[in-house]
């Protein structure tokens, strides 16, 4: 496959500014595989597509405050600093892209808060943008991080053009967030209420959690046409014993395995076992999936709708089948779903 199938125009005013009023009533589009059909229906419709004894699994990674405005010692000018990983805890070192990227060179500092009161020095570059700051700092480390967390800002993504407001706090988060880690939300399960994993409950419906912490790789764009030739950042994964078994139980009495979201499906592909068994896993994961592609342990996904040409849209169509996402994605358009983060779902079966 090339990167160029998996171009599409997409209507501007699609790209969802904000999520839906309640999380469960956004839309849902369902797609059977079997059958080739597609259904318009609202989140909270997906308990009645799973029985009892069947499994979700989620990405219970949190994400943290990672965008920082800070000002350039001397000039004063104001640089976007956001906050990709921790590289050491003892010395403060951080990997972080700054914007404008050209104006930071190694050596300078940068002054965040009001009163100056975190510092940080640019010690390394690493990418075009990327850099590795040094914070310096005279608390102690719990201290040091919630000074970040208190000068940091929710990070919605660039394609939202409006300002963070106090909603995006709770709303780009998942009610089931627990490792702090992600620099990007699991959008998947920004649909999930409280009232609905209750009824997954009372339906019998099993549910595990896995981690991923999200990184910019994830939505690094592909550059190149021959999509083999793509190299993924690596980005944390942790599966427990606890949610291997569940999910190998689930799979021994022929249950749907139902992945909630790109990142649990490249977490559990990232570690299996020969005979397509889920195996307990802490480590980093570069997995990059493209069609055709042959998966092991989900049979059934659900996922927002994603940017042209991304690695996500790639997963889902190798999952979906090329053809059938694209058919989805035209009908998507014209029933008018939102797209990207903060939009709508879909569900494939």
């Amino acid at each position: 496959m090339k990167l160029s199938h998996f171009k599409f125009d997409l209507p501007e005013e699609l790209l969802a500014e904000y999520p839906s009023e309640q999380r469960d009533e956004a839309r849902l589009m369902v797609l059977n595989r079997k059958d080739q059909t597609i259904e318009h229906k609202h989140f909270k419709d997906l308990v009645n597509y799973f029985d009892e004894g069947d499994i979700m699994v989620f990405n219970n990674t949190k994400v943290f405050p990672a965008r920082l405005y800070g000002n350039k010692e001397k000039t004063g000018a104001r640089i976007e600093v956001f906050l990709l990983r921790e590289l050491n805890k003892e010395s403060r070192l951080w990997d972080v892209l700054v914007d404008p990227a050209r104006k930071i060179r190694i050596g300078n500092k940068l002054f965040f808060g009001e009163n100056d009161d975190l510092v940080a020095e640019v010690i390394d570059n690493t990418t075009s943008r990327g850099r590795t700051l040094r914070f310096l700092f005279d608390g102690s480390y719990e201290e040091f991080r919630k000074k970040l967390k208190d000068l940091g800002e929710t990070p919605l993504p660039k394609y939202i053009k409006r300002d963070v407001e106090p909603s995006d706090v709770e709303r780009y988060q998942t009610i089931y967030a627990k490792h702090e880690g992600a620099v990007a939300a699991p959008t998947a399960g920004l649909h999930f209420s409280k009232h609905l994993l209750k009824r997954l409950e009372i339906k019998g419906i099993d549910l595990a959690e896995v981690t991923l912490h999200v990184g910019l790789g994830t939505f690094q764009p592909v550059e190149v046409e021959d999509l083999s030739k793509h190299k993924m950042d690596s980005e944390e994964i942790i599966i427990p014993e606890s949610a291997a078994n569940t999910v190998n139980n689930a799979l021994n009495n022929k249950k749907r395995v139902c992945a909630i979201g790109t990142t649990v499906m490249r977490t559990m592909e990232s570690s299996m076992s020969a005979d397509y068994r889920l195996k307990p896993y802490s480590g980093w994961t570069h997995k990059f999936i493209f069609p055709p592609y042959d998966f092991g342990i989900a049979n059934a996904m659900v996922t927002n709708f994603h940017t042209p040409q991304s690695t996500l849209m790639m997963m889902t169509a190798a999952f979906a089948g090329h053809d059938f996402l694209k058919e989805a994605y035209a009908e998507a358009i014209k029933e008018k779903y939102n797209f990207y983060s903060y939009g709508d779902a879909m569900l494939i079966l």
